[in-house]
């Protein structure tokens, strides 16, 4: 069988195109981690309104994500690198803008920051669609992919802990210990320069090594039709979309947590940082394990012991900081796994709708997926904000026993039942181990 593996001296290559996803997560792990919090504690924006606001923003996140994924398919043989290059300071000013302090209050303040949240999401889809189709370009070796997935992982924890432990500081630092709304901005005007001369070097100095027969343009019907054929893409991004949900309404729940039944605001900043320092240290390991072992397991690997731990913490009150440090960052090691483990799988499923169809589709696979995901991260936002509400949850004030032991079961018991449902989800789906290899090389033999 012909080994598709790129030469060693060319995976610096995939070490810079690796590299991008650390200035995107220099952006991603910002809103992720900080933007609805900034909402609601500095801005003070309801929680509800702040809520939607962050949902609505996703969700067309999502379906910009998927209108760019089918311009990238039909324009495929102009290469995508372009998109990095044309997109990377657009984006790093939008990005500014999102945490750019309105001008008046009330409802015009609420839709300013709709407004800048929505440009910000607009521009980023811009540039990540392509970014993340360029991974079935790189190189068709799935070892090749495994390792990118590995890298960017790495790359990608190693910007959650900068954006963790260095936004209120740095900020601060750079705007000379202003007022804590004014160092959010700063910081951000600060990753915005870093996360575009990245971007920009990707876009100049990767090359693209694999571009497929240009083919007829395919109608936005057509294109949802073929993937949703596509068995391989359709249960892992279910599966993902789940794990998404755990994953984010868990991160959210970490400042609320700390801050008001912990009492330590600040220890909440440093478990946020350490749970990016242990994915860091689980990358390689994860990585290893699913170049060997294979995605699927991976998954499987990873799901079953972060069950035990979310039922356990359901079951058991956590009260002391250290404790809850050490739950999280258990956690956070095991999630780490399957966001290698998708990443590692995704690009592999355009062979497999490729084979199923007799269609390739690189952009439209990575756009509904991230259309899926941008869903799903809304979706948990707003059920969030949902459990905050029914659980009796008001800003800056001392929370009832009652609200406080609703949150901590909500951590516990929907992130929980998110992992059981992605065990079934991967269970159905068929990229078992070799696979992929043997379906390139029937494609190869179809010429």
């Amino acid at each position: 069988m012909t080994s598709h593996r790129i030469p060693k001296s060319d995976r610096l290559r995939l070490g810079l195109f690796a590299f991008g996803d650390f200035a995107f997560n220099l952006y991603w792990q910002s809103a992720t981690l900080f933007l609805l919090f900034y909402y609601t504690e500095v801005l003070r924006l309801s929680v509800g309104w702040a809520a939607t606001t962050y949902m609505i923003a996703l969700v067309w996140d999502g379906l910009v994500s998927l209108a760019v994924g089918m311009w990238a398919d039909r324009h495929r043989a102009q290469g995508y690198r372009r998109y990095l290059t044309l997109g990377a300071v657009p984006l790093g000013l939008s990005f500014m803008l999102a945490y750019l302090p309105p001008m008046g209050s009330g409802g015009w303040a609420a839709a300013t920051v709709l407004a800048t949240h929505l440009l910000f999401r607009t521009a980023y889809a811009a540039v990540n669609i392509p970014y993340l189709a360029m991974t079935a370009r790189i190189s068709a070796d799935s070892g090749d992919r495994a390792l990118v997935a590995g890298l960017r992982m790495l790359f990608g924890t190693g910007a959650m802990v900068i954006v963790s432990l260095g936004t209120v500081p740095l900020g601060r630092w750079l705007s000379g210990g202003e007022a804590l709304g004014n160092s959010y901005f700063t910081s951000a005007a600060a990753f915005s320069v870093v996360g575009a001369a990245i971007l920009l070097a990707v876009g100049w100095w990767v090359p693209e090594r694999t571009a497929p027969m240009v083919e007829a343009r395919i109608s936005l019907r057509t294109a949802l039709a073929n993937l949703a054929a596509n068995r391989a893409f359709v249960t892992l991004n279910a599966a993902m979309a789940a794990v998404t949900i755990a994953s984010i309404f868990l991160s959210k729940s970490v400042l609320y947590y700390y801050k008001y039944e912990l009492g330590d605001e600040a220890a909440g900043q440093l478990a946020l940082a350490a749970m990016g320092v242990v994915g860091a240290i689980a990358v390689p390991f994860w990585t290893i394990v699913c170049r060997r072992a294979g995605a699927r397991a991976t998954w499987f690997a990873a799901t079953l012991p972060a069950a035990l731990l979310l039922g356990l913490f359901a079951a058991v009150a956590v009260r002391d900081t250290g404790m809850m440090r050490l739950f999280l960052v258990a956690i956070q090691l095991l999630l780490i796994g399957l966001h290698i483990a998708f990443w590692a799988m995704l690009p592999n499923t355009v062979e497999w709708g490729e084979r199923e169809t007799g269609t390739r589709l690189e952009g439209a696979v990575f756009g509904l997926a991230t259309l899926v995901q941008r869903s799903a991260i809304g979706l948990a936002t707003g059920l969030f904000g949902l459990t905050l509400d029914m659980i009796g949850y008001r800003a800056t004030i001392a929370q009832s026993a009652e609200t406080l032991e609703g949150l901590r079961l909500a951590i516990g018991l929907v992130p929980l039942a998110c992992v059981g449902l992605s065990i079934a989800l991967m269970a159905a789906n068929p990229l078992r181990r070799r696979a992929h290899a043997e379906l390139v090389a029937e494609l190869e033999r179809r010429g």
